[in-house]
């Protein structure tokens, strides 16, 4: 969960009541997006969730686990990433960040990517006041393409944060 929040930019809420209901294929680029309805959000608009590549995996690993939720522990919905395994790994890397964040270091690293300013408020889900449901395949393949700037450092390889989360975060805890 934590690996999709620092590639996504979503809130705590919005990873753990994410729904495969609100996953919408878009086949003319090969991915899917979700989107999240406004009353699970905190601004209460439609929040577009665009994946790049290792948030699509993250996705792909849990697909199928269960029928309703994307993101369960033991078949159950996880009410918060903010738990006691949380606080159990964080004291054990003694890493000093909130899951809070995860969702600035994904903005973070969008502006150290080069990622227009605009691009980042639609990617974060702060309140713009467009309706996100409009959005067009090439509008949507700039963003994913926005999304994937961040899964790469100036080598062109996964920065060692995220390969050091994905190695060290349980399953559960992705």
């Amino acid at each position: 969960m934590c690996l999709f929040k620092v590639n996504t930019g979503c809130r705590d809420g919005e990873v753990c009541s994410l729904q495969w209901d609100w996953e919408i294929d878009v086949p003319e680029l090969g991915t899917s997006v979700f989107l999240i309805p406004g009353e699970k959000v905190k601004n209460r608009e439609d929040r577009l969730v665009v994946l790049n590549r290792v948030a699509k995996s993250v996705i792909e690993g849990v697909r199928g686990q269960h029928p309703q939720r994307v993101f369960t522990y033991y078949g159950r919905p996880v009410r918060s990433i903010n738990n006691n395994g949380w606080k159990s790994v964080r004291r054990k890397l003694d890493m000093p960040i909130r899951v809070h964040d995860l969702k600035h270091t994904f903005g973070r690293r969008l502006r150290a990517a080069g990622v227009p300013l605009e691009t980042p408020k639609i990617l974060l889900g702060h309140k713009n006041g467009d309706i996100t449901t409009h959005y067009s395949a090439p509008e949507l393949e700039e963003l994913i393409e926005a999304t994937n700037r961040v899964c790469e450092g100036k080598s062109g390889k996964t920065p060692a944060l995220v390969v050091l989360r994905h190695r060290t975060l349980s399953a559960s805890s992705r």
